[in-house]
């Protein structure tokens, strides 16, 4: 008679951990980054939101919501309704205690968050061909509807990339989505409605706010993708099991975010010679 086989036990394989090595590299170059851009751009809280939306958005005068009569927004009035709503997303998912979510939205709720990318790049090429003498489009454009499309893509960007770079960088990601649902979807609708509202309000104090916490989603987003690609590259992808597991990784994509801003606005002014936005 033979003897049952047993199961052959499957080796767990301890977690892969970042160099002590590679942690101070890290650490070093992010400091020689975050230093150098601090110092070679406009002094104050303003001055560096303009230097970060300078490496991203046109920034045209006509084009942009000031914050009172001598100055302007940091982002165009379509990229501050983009990464508005790229940060009204992030923080509704963190006091939803989504942040770790690995899932992305159910088919309908994506249907709908690619009609708004959509409906954002028919008045943007809408917008765009305003810009041309004699060209007068299918209707004009305006700030309001460049602010509105622009938020309902920021909505869009985020919980469409969110999900991706949980998926990447955790071990074991919730099973949870973002947005479970049309409901949600329509709640976080209402909670962007209600920050455009508070946008065209035009006071000052909610200009200033809302012109920081944009670029603030510029940088979110840029390091989510920076992380990504430092966690692919270091062949550490899906290794983050606790949060503090995760600091190297998004200080190595912030670094990288930094350092692509940072590249841009070099450029761009060895160009123009100037921290405004272009002319028409």
């Amino acid at each position: 008679m033979d003897t049952p086989t047993q199961p052959t036990a499957i080796p767990v394989l301890p977690p892969r951990r970042i160099s002590r090595r590679l942690a101070i590299l890290v650490v070093l170059v992010a400091f020689a980054v975050l230093v150098a851009w601090a110092l070679g751009t406009p002094p104050g809280v303003l001055g560096k939101a303009d230097a970060i939306a300078y490496a991203i958005c046109h920034r045209i005068e006509s084009r942009t919501f000031n914050i009172d009569a001598d100055t302007l927004m940091p982002l165009c009035a379509r990229c501050t309704g983009i990464y508005l709503g790229v940060m009204i997303s992030y923080l509704v998912a963190v006091a939803a205690r989504r942040s770790r979510v690995g899932n992305l939205p159910p088919r309908s709720v994506i249907a709908v968050l690619l009609l708004f990318v959509g409906i954002m790049g028919f008045d943007g090429v809408n917008s765009y061909l305003h810009l041309f003498p004699g060209v007068t489009g299918l209707y004009e454009p305006n700030n309001v509807l460049r602010l509105v499309t622009g938020m309902g893509c920021g909505l869009a960007l985020f919980n469409l990339v969110f999900p991706v770079f949980n998926s990447m960088a955790w071990q074991a990601p919730d099973q949870g989505r973002p947005i479970e649902n049309l409901r949600e979807l329509l709640s976080l609708c209402a909670v962007a409605v209600i920050v455009i509202l508070i946008v065209l309000s035009d006071r000052p104090v909610f200009m200033w706010v809302f012109g920081v916490v944009s670029t603030l989603g510029v940088i979110l987003m840029l390091t989510m993708i920076g992380t990504v690609l430092f966690l692919s590259f270091t062949r550490l992808h899906q290794s983050v099991q606790r949060w503090r597991d995760l600091a190297i990784p998004l200080l190595a994509g912030l670094t990288l975010a930094f350092i692509e801003i940072g590249a841009i606005d070099i450029l761009r002014f060895a160009l123009t010679q100037t921290w405004a936005g272009f002319k028409l």
